[in-house]
């Protein structure tokens, strides 16, 4: 077999916004006035930098590249170069919330070692955080703080060990008491450490069970993004038998060692599965279809219901025998059932409509929608209620 050398541009290792790799070394970058450094930058006192508008300045220091952009949240802004090989540019105003963006120097992508990486988007990316009033439930307070707890698992299904992160509360190791379960799901593209890291989940949970405003909990983060031993991914796929692998993965495996390894109530009532969007739809099946284990669902911007390539109009009846041919027994079996979509996010009409469509055949469903497009502060704020429903 040939072996095949791949290029990488030289400037791609000189991309740095605080960095410098030969020749004179820049003078300092000024802190231009009145901005703040996000949450998600290394150096505090470097870039990029959020203006008061939330416009975002970059910086980023290529003296080789002939080229430089930023692509942030898929809009591409051009840099400009300085005689001393500092680029820079300043972007639009951007929605508050998490937002994924990458340098691209001569044509080629990159995660900017200035911030911190996370895994979406089907790769590591840098993001940047644009603060929002009124969230303080998403930032670490002075509370009484739980624990995450990163493991592994045997799986049947994919025969080999795989990761899961497990949230307990404050206290957990110090006392006796058993709690009720959340099994939480991340997006396409994405896998376990969305929600603990993206998602903030440590910090909702801490923050509302201080307040009374939850009921205790261990939250765990499985990566749905399976592959069967006997071929074939299932991670998305809406339809049930495109659930199936998941399915067994998460009922034969992960729930039986949740249960074996931390004090967890016993029952459908006290297990709660949710999710965004790939999810979404795996709550969304799994959850409404095996109420012998979960009495509460969330489904969080989920493309099933449309507004995405390839969505068809559902028949809720045939997806979920029972919802409306017995509405009641639907309903007695679930106690919350909870949906929600970002008021931007080209899902919203679709989910809104059969929102609309199952509360006007008595189905027993909260629905909300949150200000933004298909992103982590719209889910933030969906789990955030959602914590608050169950359990109670």
């Amino acid at each position: 077999m040939k072996s095949r050398l791949i290029t990488i541009p030289a400037a791609l290792f000189l991309v740095s916004a605080g960095l410098w790799a030969q020749g004179p070394r820049p003078a300092p970058a000024p802190v231009e006035p009145n901005t703040i450094a996000p949450v998600t930058n290394i150096n505090k006192a470097g870039y990029p930098r959020i203006h008061e508008d939330l416009s975002v300045s970059f910086r980023i220091v290529a003296p080789a590249a002939a080229k430089v952009q930023i692509d942030l949240c898929g809009v591409k802004y051009d840099m400009q170069r300085s005689q001393d090989g500092v680029w820079t540019c300043v972007t639009a105003p951007q929605v508050p919330g998490f937002h994924y963006y990458s340098i691209i120097v001569d044509g080629v992508s990159s995660a900017d070692p200035a911030s911190d990486s996370f895994y979406g988007c089907g790769r590591m990316s840098s993001a940047i955080e644009i603060p929002e009033d009124g969230t303080q439930d998403f930032e670490i307070q002075d509370v009484p703080h739980g624990q995450i707890r990163a493991l592994n698992y045997y799986s049947e299904v994919e025969g080999g060990y795989r990761p899961i992160l497990v949230y307990t509360p404050a206290g957990y190791d110090e006392g006796k008491d058993s709690y009720p379960v959340v099994y939480i799901h991340h997006g396409g593209g994405e896998d376990h450490t969305g929600w603990m890291d993206q998602g903030r989940v440590a910090n909702i949970m801490d923050n509302l069970i201080a307040r009374g405003e939850a009921v205790p909990m261990i939250v765990v983060s499985p990566n749905s993004n399976v592959r069967s031993v006997n071929g074939g991914m299932a991670g998305g796929g809406y339809s049930w038998n495109g659930m199936q692998t998941y399915r067994k993965e998460l009922i034969d495996n992960i729930i039986p060692f949740i249960e074996k390894n931390f004090r967890t109530l016993p029952g459908a009532k006290n297990r709660a599965m949710c999710g965004l969007s790939m999810g979404g739809g795996q709550s969304f099946y799994i959850g409404l279809r095996s109420p012998e284990t979960f009495s509460n669902v969330g489904v969080f911007s989920t493309g099933m219901f449309g507004g995405i390539a390839g969505a068809a109009r559902l028949d809720l009846e045939n997806e979920v025998p029972g919802i409306y041919s017995d509405t009641a027994g639907f309903n007695g079996r679930l106690d919350t059932f909870y949906i929600s979509c970002g008021e931007q996010d080209p899902r919203i009409t679709h989910t809104r409509a059969i929102a609309t469509e199952m509360k006007s055949k008595g189905v027993n469903l909260y629905f909300n929608a949150f200000p933004g497009d298909h992103e982590w502060q719209v889910w933030r704020k969906s789990f955030h209620e959602f914590a608050r429903l169950i359990f109670k």
